[in-house]
């Protein structure tokens, strides 16, 4: 350890964080300083990562469990391990883990999942979302974490994106009210905070990122890490004004975007990373790659690493998701150190940067999980915020004097896969990057709340695939809910240029709906291609984006408890030839404008 530790100014607390920083530094070398530039996987931390190789950060990618339905106490122990490794390191220097937490702390069983973004942009509601980001903010802590790769702020423009459901909505207004996450993540700055300058209120709340600078819901035809071909005026006024509200509310972290600006990708665009980010906007915080973001710069990816390291660490990046080859990361920025490459002006504003979110969120002097968090996982005040989240979210299309459904009907035909798969229900990242089938985790599906909110006489008959003799049986049935949509998906696997339906979902609607009086629910991350027949033989139409655990919530709205309130965050198209639609364009004519729904 340190010599003379009561000297170390490092080390007071009461000091101030840039003294704190500028005597750290100065004690550190150079393999020091750029293991605090290294984010590596979990799978691959162990004691001598952190001792012989001074690694700064650790994530899991999502997926990448302790082990399978690990409860948030088992990865604390996990994270309070690597913790302890890091405290034995010659200066002591506390790790940073992060987490996928984009809708609640996603990756850990039983945790409260929220709606994903888009939905959450339907209900127009900052207080709301600042409160989902309070609550993310305790369970990510009880879990021993202490930053969440949230929130992301890309504008989304086409819905061929199979990110599109990360973002909050198509025009920057939406998205930057709904910023609102980052204070309920990292707590609300006071009034007289500097702006740019990270902030983290206290033990509970986490380290924010957001993400992914910038133009990542712009590119050409939707294209995951693909071409945001426009002016920089419009990049500014569309895609950078969210994150001047981030940087407004002290957000400690932004990660680039894999995407490129006009064929310059942005994870060596040092126009927009320093000139930007850093100078323009002013953002005192540190600037993180995307996983193995710094491999894509070569083409193919990994190839000619050092080369790929240069152009990054010199745009700006200042932390890099390596998340494997860390030995390989370390020992070619040294040596691009020592050719003067790169400047160790360079590195010493790098690790000022993540040794400033490091002081401000309080890890040294708390360095390890805090357990009498634990019983805010999916407590029941969680669990009720979600619910409310999904019920403003609900956006009603059409209704022809059909909803509120009677709940003491004598029977009602539940229809479709979509009604009773939790994990349908919650989307992408959740449990794994692309998402699950099944019964997940904790939760309560369409199917579960619509038993649990009809009367005790009403019979409710559920079928994933409505038979010929249900079909032929059509008279013995009230009314049917018939529940479509898409299967959970995640970046590149989620782009789609047709946007049908899955699973013949829109000839399971018709069928039902030519017999039976129909509220179809879409459960999307998307607007879908909606066929004449569906939007004809239904009597109401609900998008109900993708909801999270609680479908309850879906239950409240579509039997009366609660009106609808959800309002269309992005435009509705009539045709996959019209995108992408744009609201400031001659011939904008979809068919569902920006911000419709009915009451």
């Amino acid at each position: 350890m340190v010599d003379n530790e009561k000297s170390c100014v490092y080390k007071n607390p009461d000091a101030p964080v840039e003294a704190r920083v500028k005597d750290l530094l100065s004690r550190m070398t150079l393999p020091e300083k750029i293991g605090q530039m290294t984010l590596i996987e979990r799978t691959v931390a162990s004691p001598a990562v952190f001792t012989d190789f001074f690694i700064g950060s650790v994530l899991n990618a999502c997926g990448s469990w302790p082990f399978e339905d690990a409860k948030s106490s088992d990865w604390a122990d996990m994270i309070d391990g690597f913790q302890r490794s890091a405290l034995a390191s010659r200066l002591g220097i506390p790790i940073i883990y992060g987490i996928d937490a984009v809708h609640g702390n996603n990756d850990v069983y039983g945790a409260t999942i929220f709606p994903h973004n888009i939905g959450l942009g339907a209900t127009r509601d900052a207080d709301l979302i600042a409160r989902i980001g309070a609550a993310t903010a305790l369970e990510v802590k009880a879990c021993g974490a202490h930053w969440a790769f949230a929130p992301c702020v890309a504008a989304v423009r086409d819905p061929r994106w199979g990110r599109y459901y990360e973002g909050y909505g198509e025009i920057a207004q939406i998205v930057s009210e709904m910023t609102s996450l980052v204070s309920g993540l990292q707590g609300q700055p006071p009034k007289e905070h500097k702006n740019g300058y990270p902030f983290v209120a206290g033990r509970k709340n986490v380290v924010a990122c957001a993400k992914h600078f910038v133009g990542d819901g712009g590119t050409n035809k939707g294209i995951n890490e693909g071409n945001t071909i426009l002016s920089y005026d419009k990049l500014e006024r569309i895609h950078i004004a969210p994150y001047k509200k981030c940087i407004a509310q002290g957000v400690s972290t932004v990660m680039a975007s894999y995407s490129s600006w006009n064929g310059n990708k942005l994870h060596s665009h040092y126009f927009l990373l320093t000139e930007i980010l850093k100078q323009k906007l002013g953002f005192k915080g540190y600037v993180i790659s995307d996983w193995e973001g710094v491999d894509r710069l070569s083409v193919p990816p990994g190839s000619n690493y050092r080369n790929c390291v240069k152009l990054a660490i010199n745009a700006g990046i200042d932390m890099v998701m390596v998340p494997f080859k860390y030995k390989e990361f370390i020992h070619d920025l040294i040596d691009l150190v020592a050719s003067g490459e790169v400047t160790m002006a360079r590195i010493d504003d790098a690790v000022e940067r993540i040794l400033r979110v490091k002081f401000v969120s309080g890890l040294f002097e708390y360095p390890l999980s805090d357990r009498s968090l634990l019983p805010t996982v999916g407590c029941k005040e969680h669990r009720e915020l979600a619910r409310e989240a999904v019920r403003k979210s609900l956006v009603l299309l059409k209704n022809e004097y059909f909803l509120p459904l009677h709940r003491n009907a004598e029977r009602i035909l539940v229809v479709g896969k979509h009604a009773d798969d939790l994990g349908y229900q919650c989307g992408g990242w959740t449990k794994k990057m692309y998402g699950q089938s099944g019964r997940i985790t904790i939760g309560t599906t369409l199917l579960d709340a619509i038993k649990a909110t009809v009367g005790e006489k009403t019979e409710v008959i559920y079928e994933e695939t409505p038979s010929k003799e249900t079909l032929a049986s059509w008279r013995r049935f009230s009314y049917a809910i018939v529940a479509v949509g898409e299967p959970p998906y995640a970046e590149t696997p989620g782009d789609n240029s047709e946007l049908i339906i899955p699973f013949n979902g829109s000839d399971m609607v018709t069928a039902v709906a030519e017999k039976i009086p129909t509220l179809a629910i879409l459960f999307s991350g998307r607007p879908m291609v909606l066929e004449l027949q569906v939007l004809e033989k239904t009597r109401a139409l609900v998008a109900a984006w993708l909801p999270g655990t609680e479908g309850q919530g879906i239950a409240d709205v579509i039997f009366g408890d609660y009106e609808f309130r959800g309002k269309l965050p992005v435009s509705w198209f009539k045709s996959v030839d019209q995108l992408p639609l744009d609201i400031e364009a001659n011939g904008y004519l979809p068919l569902f404008p920006l911000g419709f729904g009915l009451s």
